[in-house]
């Protein structure tokens, strides 16, 4: 349950034109290192003729692809070009090369534009889809946007959605929201409720300890990557602003004596049932991040952004199976990505009962707790 108290501004800056995962490392904080794929995607073998009408239909749906955040880099164009010479036989057009750089965004219409790739042999709709999810990659991120659009290609291309999940993050989470939501509600009043005594104790606790405010506000990515503050008891002395979010360590000399206990014993995340009750959190699913680690991180794990999906939570899969804390390492981030994502396609109420219980008396769940 317990996430680092980082104690600097949030970064607020786009990444940088990025590289594919398969040719070149990616060097932010860590040691240079390929980004990593946490889902992988069987390739098939079977692309569409390479005549003409096809060629520009395929062209029109990659170049949507790499539209779809709002911006064309110069690594999804590379890769846009590269795809559509593998298509026409080694060389782009003329004319394909000039409607690349004249495409409109405005104009492009989903249904018209695959009306004739349908007719095509259902491995050669897949090959069509891989290809589009090759471009919403190319810039080493994968985010909900382009899931979105790819999804919508899926359904266009009249391929099943079940039989191309290894493309997709799929979620039950859309059928199950109105029964989790009232789980939330519920169980963040009692909680509310029931803790107000130690509630108040904690806050006079934190006053005491060192100067400051009682609560510690942190801007966090929620739902679909939307920013929101995230509320907890203050632990540390100084929550001083800058440009960098320092994660708490082991021994971290900012950490007050009882802000440590709080951090221990994760009481200090208390403040965040409000955040459930506002409805920008749930209790059970992916822990929030700083948002200057999530702009750090997304393009050292590929699909990385898809863990907001759904609303963050107070605990979640990964905490209780022992991936929680500082995230000194990439490989720790892997597997804390790994988690939320197995959390999202296998969501039911029942896995959220399951995981609250195992907050309280699972054996990893205190690991790493400081």
């Amino acid at each position: 349950m317990v996430d680092p108290d980082a104690t600097a501004e949030d970064l607020d800056r786009s990444s940088p034109d990025s590289v594919p995962m398969s040719q070149a490392p990616v060097t932010i904080g860590y040691t240079r290192i390929k980004s990593h794929r946490i889902a992988a995607v069987r390739r098939s073998s079977a692309p569409p003729p390479a005549d003409e009408d096809l060629l520009r239909l395929v062209a029109d749906l990659l170049l949507a692809a790499a539209c779809i955040d709002g911006n064309t880099c110069k690594r999804e164009r590379h890769s846009l070009r590269k795809i559509q010479a593998r298509l026409a036989g080694g060389k782009v057009p003329a004319w394909l090369d000039k409607h690349i750089v004249y495409f409109d965004p405005q104009t492009f219409d989903l249904e018209a534009t695959t009306r004739r790739l349908r007719e095509l042999p259902l491995d050669q709709r897949r090959y069509v889809a891989e290809l589009v999810r090759e471009i919403c990659e190319a810039n080493n991120v994968f985010d909900i946007e382009e899931e979105r659009f790819l999804l919508s290609v899926i359904f266009a291309l009249a391929l099943d959605p079940q039989e191309n999940s290894d493309l997709v993050i799929p979620t039950n989470l859309a059928s199950g929201g109105i029964a989790k939501r009232v789980f939330d509600i519920i169980f963040a009043l009692a909680v509310i409720v029931f803790s107000s005594p130690l509630l108040l104790a904690i806050a006079v606790g934190v006053k005491l300890s060192s100067p400051g405010n009682v609560l510690f506000a942190q801007r966090r990515y929620g739902k679909n990557g939307t920013v929101i503050e995230v509320y907890k008891f203050r632990s540390m002395r100084a929550t001083e602003n800058g440009s960098i979010v320092n994660q708490a360590t082991r021994s971290d000399p900012r950490i007050t004596p009882f802000g440590a206990f709080l951090r221990r014993t994760s009481l200090d995340e208390l403040p965040q049932f409000f955040n459930v009750l506002i409805g920008n959190m749930s209790v059970v699913g992916p822990r929030p991040h700083a948002v200057a680690h999530n702009e750090q991180h997304k393009t050292l794990i590929l699909e990385y952004m898809l863990r907001h999906k759904v609303k963050p939570g107070i605990t979640g899969w990964a905490q209780v199976n022992g991936f929680r804390g500082e995230t000194d390492t990439l490989e720790k981030m892997i597997h804390r990505v790994e988690c939320d994502l197995e959390y999202i396609r296998n969501y039911s109420l029942w896995f959220d009962i399951k995981i609250v219980f195992l907050t309280f008396f699972g054996k990893k769940v205190h690991d790493n707790a400081y």
